[in-house]
This record gives structure tokens, sequence and C-alpha cells, in this order.
């Protein structure tokens, strides 16, 4: 049974235990630094005092903009200790959705990485009234709002050790820690509580189950992947405080080869975009390959999906696997700097099989975890001896999963939420009186426990490379230029998203003549690259307004508006997206290919 404890707690008794090992690296100047655990617990204790003094309260937020570092860190567990939420924002966002999450959470605080992000929040700042003072991580500000890191570690000594002391103590596991935002389908994002206990415990039994395979050791995390997401707060922030081991930063996402290569992380954690550009450069060097060496190459891989499948169904290794092992597999592994990892992950959005049988022909097999940032991450996961290529895994220890009568997954256990920061109806609608969680997923679950997912019921995409996307509100701003008529955003699974769009008919005449077409008919239209052209201007002047991840890549114009009687509107004329997915299979498709 895993205790109920603060963050504090968990986090006082790891530092004691491991106080002279490192707990954090980061490489400045060329080479790693690194913070011990005693460090790093005196640094969270000193940034919670410094909160403290510019006025952080209890259940007041701290918003954190930046790439992954050690202050992030230090700032997001700092401010936990000092009672408030630290709410992470992404470092593609707007000003306007800055701004959004700041006032959200009542921050008091803003860190943010650098200049260029600081900018976003001198752009808003007039417009949060409740915001003390924004803290620059890197470099200095002349601004009187601004202050350093250093400066911002200095506040820390006017705030006693003795008031520090009383607002831990004022905490229970049933607090409030966390506010992770979350796209919602009507635009803002919500922004979902979690609890000490959901944290904690989430964490724990993560780790117990992952030691339930490899046995227990100190781990090296590699962080990379946003922690204003959950999967990246649960694998690189807090496992590490559950198992006492190392979270190493890597430089940038485009060094993240080099860095595994030099970390070698024992759990590594990728989205699947990530994964399919691993298996892109791999594939690339091996067309290289010529003569005996690919002969050998094709004969291992073979090997390596026997044996995959085989062990998943508990028999025997085929023979001569463990030569190919050695001539092929150790040697990949090597080269990818996963040679002494023991659980390769993926999570935050589905994975295709190919990618998945690609790496499992080349004896890496990846550990597929479902879940969602309402149950604190995962809701099941996959070990490399309990697997099965296609599923999401068993249900984490602690935790349960159903099937509910319309066929969607839900969840329930100390690992879901306590609801969604103001916005009780929306809790509602997503978690029912008996304590399930609704997922708006649909799945079914096998004879042996593992979960399938079949489809999705909300209409949420979920990029490959793990973000989350609410189409409606993309549709919304783009619907605001006068030529469109219907604006349906594609991209699930994909790399980008994208779009396809219907022209207004009562307007055809003015948009002939402001993009210089000589169309007369709505199928000219569509097929007239002019046109094209000046309606993909207007997209992107819509783009300019939203997040990176948000912004739409590609158009294809129809040659006719979607209809009640085609099929692809319900007679509210709400868009039927499996409809349209389905009817323009094609054209999306060739968005991607």
């Amino acid at each position: 049974m895993i205790p109920t404890r603060t963050v504090m707690e968990v986090f006082e008794k790891t530092a004691a235990a491991n106080s002279s090992s490192a707990a954090l690296k980061v490489k400045r100047a060329g080479s790693w630094k690194t913070w011990s655990w005693s460090e790093y617990r005196d640094q969270v204790r000193t940034a919670a005092r410094a909160f403290m003094q510019l006025g952080v309260e209890k259940d007041r937020g701290v918003s954190i903009l930046g790439y992954n570092s050690p202050e992030w860190a230090i700032a997001d567990i700092g401010a936990i200790y000092a009672g408030g939420f630290p709410a992470g924002i992404y470092t593609t966002n707007s000003p306007e959705q800055c701004r959004y999450v700041a006032e959200h959470s009542d921050s008091r605080v803003a860190v943010v990485e650098n200049q260029m992000q600081l900018d976003k929040f001198l752009a808003i700042r007039d417009q949060l009234p409740e915001l003390r003072k924004i803290v620059l991580i890197e470099g200095e500000s002349s601004d009187e709002g601004v202050l350093s890191w250093a400066e911002f570690m200095a506040l820390g000594e006017q705030t006693t050790p003795e008031e520090l002391e009383a607002r831990i103590a004022s905490q229970t596991p049933d607090d409030i820690c966390t506010l992770i935002y979350t796209s919602g389908t009507t635009g803002d994002p919500k922004a979902v509580m979690i609890s000490h206990d959901n944290m904690t415990f989430t964490a724990q039994a993560a780790m117990d189950t992952f030691d339930s395979y490899a046995g227990k050791m100190r781990h090296r995390f590699l962080s990379y992947l946003p922690f204003s997401h959950i999967a990246e707060q649960i694998v690189s922030l807090h496992c590490p405080v559950i198992n006492g081991g190392e979270t190493w930063f890597a430089e940038s996402i485009e060094k993240l080869g080099d860095n595994l290569r030099e970390v070698h992380p024992t759990i590594f954690l990728a989205v699947p975009r990530v994964w399919e550009k691993i298996q892109a450069k791999i594939v690339a060097a091996g067309s290289k390959n010529t003569g005996i060496k690919k002969k050998i190459s094709a004969w291992a891989r073979a090997k390596g999906m026997e044996g995959g499948y085989a062990a998943q169904n508990g028999k025997s290794m085929p023979m001569f696997w463990g030569l190919a092992d050695k001539l092929v597999f150790s040697k990949v592994k090597a080269q990818l700097g996963l040679d002494q990892c023991v659980v390769q992950i993926t999570s935050a959005a589905p994975i295709s099989k190919d990618t998945l049988e690609f790496f499992l022909s080349l004896g890496l097999p990846i550990m597929e975890v479902y879940g969602m940032s309402e149950c604190t991450g995962p809701a099941t996961l996959s070990l490399p001896n309990r697997y099965r290529t296609g599923s999401v895994g068993f249900v984490l220890p602690g935790g349960e999963v159903k099937i509910d009568t319309d066929g969607e997954i839900c969840m329930r256990g100390r690992h879901v939420f306590k609801g969604y920061l103001k916005n009780p109806e929306a809790t509602t609608d997503t978690m029912d009186d008996d304590g399930w969680l609704h997922s708006g997923d649909l799945g079914d679950l096998d004879d042996e426990g593992f979960l399938r997912i079949t489809g999705r019921k909300k209409d949420l995409i979920i990029t490959a490379g793990g973000e989350n996307i609410a189409p409606n509100y993309i549709e919304g701003k783009m619907k605001a230029i006068p030529a469109v008529s219907q604006f349906v955003v594609v991209g699930d699974r994909r790399k980008h998203l994208a779009a396809l769009v219907t022209l207004d008919e009562t307007k055809l005449k003015e948009v002939v003549a402001a993009s210089g077409s000589s169309a007369s008919t709505m199928e000219e239209a569509a097929a007239d690259s002019k046109l094209h052209s000046w309606l993909m201007e207007q997209v992107n002047e819509v783009n300019g307004g939203l997040a990176r991840v948000q912004t739409v890549k590609k158009i294809f114009i129809l040659p006719q508006d979607l209809t009640v009687e085609g099929g692809e509107l319900t007679p509210t004329m709400k868009v039927k997206r499996r409809i349209v997915n389905s009817k323009y299979a094609e054209h999306i498709e060739s968005f991607y290919s």
C-alpha cells in the first residue's frame, strides 16, 4: 500500500537519503554542471522562501515559461513548498495564451527562461494586475519589475526558515500542488488540478512497476519534452524524487541524439514523432549497407521480429537470436545511447504499428503507456516482460480501468485529478458520481488485462509530437477569414496540422478578384493555384496569433461546401469529423505524403 504523502515529505526523505549523489545535470559552457540532492533541496527551499516574500500564498499560481532546466525544476518544486500552484506554459505559446494562464492561475510571479520569453510577459504585464514580479533565469534586465535568478534567490533570505516550515506544515496530501493546462474544445485551456497524493502516488506506482522488472537502481533520466506536459513532469521531475536518481537536461531537441550518447539514460520517454525521427535516421544509415553487411542486417531484423513476438507470448527466443544481438542489436543500441536503457517508453500520442515493429526487429521493444493529464499521466503501462505490440499495456497498479457501455475507457483511483480549476461544469462532464474519469477514448480490455485503443469520442487531435490540439478553437479563428465557409483541421497522429477548406459561394466574385484568379465556378476556384496561394496567405495571418503547434501548414480547397445532405454536417450544422475524414481521406493523405 502506497502511503499518502505530500511532495515535500517525499522530497525531504529522498534528499536526506541521497544527499551527496547527483540530482540534476545540465550542460553549461560545454561541460556538465551538477546539483547534488542536498544542493537541490537547499535551492528548492530558498526559492520557496523567495516566492513567499513576493506574495505567493497558498493556492496562488506561479507561471513558468521556458525550456527544461534545473531552475525550472527548482522553481516548480519551490512553488509547491510555498503552497502555490506551478503552472507550466509551453514555450511556443503566444503572449495572449501566456496571459490567460497567468490570469487564470492567479499567478503572483512568472518565471521565464530568457529575453524572448520575457518579452511575451512584458507585452501583457499591464493586463495582469496580480502579477508582482517576473523572474528571468538567463541574463538580467533593467526593468524594475524583473528580477534576475540571483536576485530572486537572494530574496529568499528575507523570509525565515520558520515561516517556510509553517507553510509546509499547513499543506496536506489532499491539497492541490500543480496545475496542468490542457487543451479544451472551446478554445481556452482547462487547468487540471493535481493533488500531492495524485502526484506522489502515481510517481511511486510507476517506479514500483519499473523496479518490479529491472530491480531497484538509481535511474538516469534525460529531460527534453516540455515540463508543462504531465508525462514529462512525472517521468523527469517526480519519478526522480521517488527514485533518488539523476535528471539530465538535454541541450535542445536538435541535440537530443548527441545527449543520448552522453547520458545513456536507464529510462527513456519519447513521443511517437521522436521515435519516427530515430527510425528514419536508422533507415537512412542502413540504406548505405551493401553486400554481406546488408544481408546480415536483414537476417538480424527477421530474428529480432521473431524474438520480440516470442517474448511477448512467453515462448523461447529463436535460435541464433543471441548472435543477431551481438552482431546488430547491441551496436544499434550503443549508437543510439540506449545501451543501458532498461525501459524505452512511448506516450502522449498514438504510435503506428510500423514504428513499433521496426524497433521490435532491432531488439528494442518500445513500451506503450496510456493516460491523460486528468489521471496524472499513466493509466496503463507496459514492461519488457509484460507487453503486447499494439496494446497500451496493463492497468497501473492501484488504479482501475473499465470499458463503459458505449465503449468509452474510464479510469478511477488515487491518480485521478481533483477537477478543473474554476470550471465545475467541465469537471462534472468528465468525472461521474462514482469517481470514474471518462477519457473520451474508445477501447477494449482483453482476457490478459491489456488495453487497446480503438478510437476517440472527443474531437481533440493528438499530433505525432504528443500535443493536444482543440481543432474547434483553430477553426473558429480561421472561419473569421471572409472567404471561408468551412474549415476542418486534421492532423491526428501526424507531424503537423492541415485543413480541408470550403469557400463561401456568396463571396466567390470577391475572392476571385482579390486573388487575381480567373475562376468563374466553385470547382474552378478550388483548383486555381493563385486563389490557393492567396487563401494560404490569409491562413498564415491567423497562424501568427496561434501557438506554433496550432498553426495550419497546408490547406486543400474542396470544390463544394459541406452539407447535411452529403452527410458531412449534422442537422444543427456541426461537422461530422469521422465522415469528413473518411470521405476526403485521399486529400488528407496528400498533406503528408
